[in-house]
């Protein structure tokens, strides 16, 4: 429905704030206005010829988008001599803007953390030819689980203790290998937002408390699975690969842990925002991706394609995925694609459709020229 005409006096109030304070932007934060609400008071007081230098600070034309929108279209009044006396704007945020802007913010934020300090590395004598790959997937640290509804518990204080402890088991039974790789695929988090819903689907969750104290324990669970490799390994890479549930803190983690451990030499973090990402360990070739772009059965032609250098380098290629919460794995000439399980309880979705896969964390060991040489798995106590 068309809102009525606002009364002069506020449209001549909207005129001498934009002269005052030079700008659009300027004139509603000084006024504490919503940017939308008061950008079309502008234009109803352009249109009633109050302001008519309004034109240009709205960019030149009547229905010009703000920075970081797209015109999805306009709505305009008009009288029965055909003179329009009103118009709304219908505008959408731009998802490439809105990323970008979010991106700059992290990365503002980030400038103020202080880097942690190195960690000791308590190995003597790793094997230089080895490394062990550790997978955190599907953690969905923030999702609240009710043994009544679905079999088990699971909560933040639950999770924290969970992953980290059983990480602790799973790297103290590793071999003592040169490189280690923290492999977290994604869907860390359970929800993305201040509100508990899936990005996309914008499916209502079961979520634990807010999402500061979930940013909080994900944080907390990063720093302590890094600084236990570090003690194991003389170097360690870590992934933070976006889920489905967590895109967004996917680019937040890895922004903020460049930054936490940027005096850290022993430690790259891979800030690579593709969704499809690879490790090269001698003739040893890495995949990693979340499962929720493409079906298993097509990753081995994604990435021969995406990273045509390193697959030609390869003489033995795996690909790591989650997203399905069960273990899987599909063998073909040259690839192995493997699905791993997630550490964390069902939830009540769950438990009510019959997704009844066993819970257990698991590391594989990768020789330089062998490939894989080892695989480990730990089953949670808790």
């Amino acid at each position: 429905m068309a809102q009525a005409a606002l009364p002069k006096e506020i449209l001549q109030q909207t005129v001498d704030a934009i002269t005052a304070h030079g700008s659009i932007a300027a004139a509603c934060r000084a006024l504490d206005i919503p940017y939308t609400t008061f950008r079309n008071r502008a234009r109803q007081a352009q249109l009633s010829g109050l302001m008519p230098q309004v034109q240009a600070l709205l960019g030149g034309a009547s229905n010009s988008p703000p920075e970081g929108y797209k015109l999805k279209g306009t709505s305009t009044l008009v009288d029965a001599d055909g003179v329009a006396r009103l118009q709304w704007v219908k505008t959408d945020a731009s998802l490439e803007k809105l990323r970008a802007a979010q991106q700059a913010a992290f990365e503002a934020m980030c400038e103020e953390l202080k880097p942690l300090p190195p960690v000791k590395l308590l190995v003597t004598k790793p094997e230089r030819d080895l490394l062990n790959l550790f997978t955190l997937t599907d953690t969905h640290i923030g999702m609240l689980a009710w043994d009544k509804e679905s079999g088990e518990d699971w909560n933040l204080s639950i999770a924290e203790r969970c992953l980290v402890e059983n990480l602790a088991r799973l790297i103290a039974a590793a071999p003592d290998a040169e490189v280690g790789i923290l492999n977290q695929l994604g869907d860390f988090l359970h929800f993305d937002s201040l509100t508990p819903m899936t990005p996309t689907s914008k499916h209502i969750l079961d979520a634990d408390s807010r999402y500061q104290k979930v940013v909080q324990v994900a944080v907390r669970v990063l720093r302590r699975s890094i600084d236990l490799m570090l003690e194991k390994h003389k170097t360690v890479h870590v992934k933070i690969m976006e889920g489905n549930h967590d895109p967004a803190g996917s680019v937040w983690l890895r922004v903020m842990f460049t930054h936490l451990y940027a005096d850290n030499k022993r430690v790259t973090i891979d800030e690579s925002p593709n969704p499809y990402t690879i490790y090269l360990h001698g003739s040893t070739l890495l995949g990693f991706h979340h499962g929720h772009l493409s079906r298993m059965i097509k990753l081995p032609s994604v990435f021969s394609q995406q990273f045509r250098k390193e697959w030609g380098q390869s003489t033995h290629t795996y690909i790591h995925v989650g997203h399905l919460h069960h273990t899987h794995e599909i063998e073909s000439p040259g690839v192995n694609v493997i699905q791993h399980p997630t550490l964390a309880t069902k939830d009540a979705y769950a438990a009510r459709y019959g997704f009844l896969s066993k819970r257990q964390l698991t590391a594989m060991t990768y020789d330089k020229t062998a490939g894989e040489v080892k695989r480990n798995i730990v089953v949670p106590r808790l």
